[in-house]
């Protein structure tokens, strides 16, 4: 796990090194443990130099490896170059100078890469009876050995989580790559100076040259209006580009102008599976427990996130279980956020899943001063605007394993999306079992979701038909017409944004997939919710330069869980029934069997509407002023409803207060001046 930059001049105008060392300490954060820098001059890219910086261990430079370096960089001793990479190294896999970056592989390839390949050891097996040889022990190097071996075929034998650039130097080409579902961050921008910027972080493109924070209004308006962010390969800032979960591009450098040839390489495939529960049961948990015990490797210390919910739970149980049966003498850990409010804790959740079990837990409870005296911090590292306080209590949860030592967290993330965990998949359900005609089992789940959650049953028709007419060329005006009201609300100026009226749920589309539920699971996994989330996770952990990762996306699993028939999702409104039936002998019941869903949440709510209204009340002020006449002093009405009980409470006024705090914070433009 680590960060990293490149920088291209397109246009023969050399770059000095000093702008990509300034690159790469915006992102020091990411990388700690070592520091590296490879510089290519003129056209000739066997003509190059490395250097280490102030993080780079004393071993690696004395280690005498041909890719590592054996001084410092100085900027006195400044000279141009084409093309440059910075790594910054958090060491989980192979600790010692071998593993440093920049890589080299048969001098000929270089990579900088940020992530973890768990299945590197398999594939190492395999090229070494193809013909590899190795030098290390580490996974980034049985990258460049794939590459070598199968081209761009090698993304589909990685098992993991990644973003990297290899540069082949024979050929000149630039290979970048993202993970199928986009938990490692990659971004692209094109300077009109005549650069092409990689960066795993936004904030490391305000140090090249031609910068301009220039807001994306769509993005902007997606947001505000929706909740949602990371649902496109753009940015909140226009012009500024991420290559999505499962995309990769390979580019001639001297071809490269003003745009990437980026395609997908990832798709999941579909295939019938059987129904037969029992079987599906065993199934299930040999195919989770298999992917959290891959994704325990690592040469430093592992810990759990647990929030008392199903995912997470699940993880820490069948991580407890399966060291009882090896022996293993290092004390599992585990990180949680609580709340001093019983409606949003979930400690006796927590508690019950830790009960009789050798487990060191570790509490926080965030507290809404903490929020404010971490806001500034907190934005800086999300880049972007995000979408509700929750993510403060993630943030403390990294911070508390940061200070217990602990550098590789496992986290339930990616469970919900894939399998329509989400309560609003009630209503997709239903929705879909209308397309298809299944008009008793409709009535049969209705009854069950009335009885089970105690909702009405217009209410239930009403949603399910939104989701409906939200994919449907009918429904689609009918929709942006009918809701008018919430697309257009009077405290956003639509016209000053100049964005298009959108609706949050259109499917892309479909291609050969019909089934509705399943879309909405893609739909989730790649576009919606799960890329958002994975964004804040990714910021969060590496803040405090720690490693998350994520055993619900093992590609296997995720394969395996799209494609096991709708009953095995939700039956009888019961979400994530396959789950729920495989876990009888692993989790408590009370735990097994909770309807509810919160994760690591804040008691938002409560803050907004009786301890610190004030405090909410003046930073909505301040998020007005500060947005360039985008969020108009209606806000104000909205929040006082809210408050008084009005209108129900929302993430609206949340948005609007980290919108104006974040174009304030990266001083962001409407409009390019002139």
């Amino acid at each position: 796990m680590c960060g990293f930059t490149a920088i291209l001049s397109l246009n023969n105008n050399p770059f000095s090194i000093s702008l990509c060392k300034n690159t790469g300490d915006l992102i020091n954060h990411r990388g700690p443990d070592d520091e590296g820098y490879l510089f290519f001059m003129g056209e000739d890219f066997q003509n190059y130099k490395i250097y280490g910086g102030e993080d780079t261990p004393e071993s690696v430079l004395q280690s005498h490896i041909q890719y590592c370096p054996n001084r410092l960089i100085s900027l006195d001793k400044n000279f141009d170059c084409k093309l440059a990479f910075c790594h910054r190294r958090l060491s989980i896999i192979d600790l010692s100078p071998t593993g440093h970056q920049p890589m080299c592989y048969k001098n000929r390839y270089w990579i900088v890469y940020n992530g973890e390949i768990y299945n590197y050891i398999e594939i190492k097996k395999e090229l070494i009876t193809l013909g590899h040889t190795f030098i290390s022990q580490s996974d980034t190097e049985v990258i460049l050995a794939a590459y070598d071996e199968w081209g761009v075929e090698c993304q589909h034998h990685f098992i993991g989580m990644w973003a990297f650039l290899i540069f082949d130097t024979k050929k000149g080409i630039l290979f970048g790559s993202r993970d199928r579902f986009g938990i490692k961050p990659l971004y692209y921008w094109f300077s009109e100076e005549g650069f092409l910027s990689f960066a795993s972080e936004i904030k490391a493109f305000t140090a090249v040259p031609g910068w301009k924070p220039i807001l994306n209004s769509q993005i902007a308006y997606d947001f505000l209006i929706h909740g949602i962010s990371d649902h496109t390969s753009e940015t909140f800032f226009r012009g500024l580009f991420q290559l999505r979960g499962g995309e990769y591009f390979q580019n001639n450098i001297e071809e490269l102008h003003d745009s990437l040839s980026v395609k997908k390489w990832y798709t999941i495939n579909r295939e019938e599976l059987p129904d037969h529960l029992e079987e599906i049961q065993d199934q299930y948990l040999a195919k989770l427990s298999d992917s959290i015990s891959i994704h325990l490797r690592s040469d430093v210390p592992v810990g759990s996130c647990l929030s008392g919910g199903l995912d997470s739970s699940a993880i820490v149980s069948l991580i407890y279980k399966s060291r009882q049966n090896n022996s293993n003498n290092q004390q599992q850990q585990t990180f949680s956020a609580c709340s001093d409010q019983k409606q949003w804790d979930e400690t006796d959740y927590i508690n019950e899943v830790l009960k009789g079990k050798d487990i060191s837990p570790h509490f926080i409870i965030p507290d809404v001063e903490g929020l404010f005296d971490t806001l500034k911090q907190l934005l800086w590292h999300q880049d972007e605007p995000f979408g509700s306080t929750s993510i403060y209590a993630q943030w403390l949860v990294f911070q508390s394993a940061k200070a217990n030592n602990i550098k590789v967290l496992l986290d339930g993330q990616g469970a919900d999306e894939v399998i329509g965990g989400y309560h609003y998949f009630h209503d997709i359900h239903i929705a879909n079992l209308l397309l298809k005609r299944k008009i008793r089992k409709l009535i049969q789940e209705s009854i069950a979701i009335h009885k089970l959650h105690s909702r009405g049953y217009l209410d239930i028709m009403k949603s399910s038909l939104y989701f409906i007419f939200c994919n449907s060329r009918i429904g689609k005006p009918y929709l942006i017409h009918y809701e008018k009201e919430k697309l257009t609300p009077d405290w956003l100026d639509v016209d000053k944004l100049q964005s298009n009226l959108s609706l949050p749920l259109l499917l892309p589309e479909s291609g050969k997939e019909k089934d509705l539920f399943t879309r909405y699971c893609y739909h989730q996994t790649f576009y919606t919710s799960l890329p958002a989330l994975l964004h804040y996770e990714d910021r969060n952990s590496m803040a405090h330069s720690l490693e998350s990762r994520v055993p619900y996306l093992d590609n296997r699993f995720v394969e395996y869980i799209i494609n096991l028939p709708e009953k095995c999702k939700i039956h009888g409104a019961i979400t994530k029934y396959i789950m729920r039936f495989a876990l009888k002998s692993i989790l408590p019941d009370r735990v097994r069997c909770r309807m509810d869903k919160m994760g690591f949440i804040t008691a938002e709510e409560y803050w907004i509407k009786v301890t610190y209204q004030d405090a909410f009340q003046s930073s909505l002020e301040l998020a007005i002023k500060n947005s360039k006449g985008i969020i108009k002093p209606e806000a104000m009405n909205y929040f006082k409803k809210m408050v008084s009980g009005k209108i129900p409470f929302s993430n609206i006024v949340w948005r609007i207060i980290i919108f104006g705090f974040w174009m304030e914070m990266f001083k962001v433009e409407l409009f390019e001046r002139k």
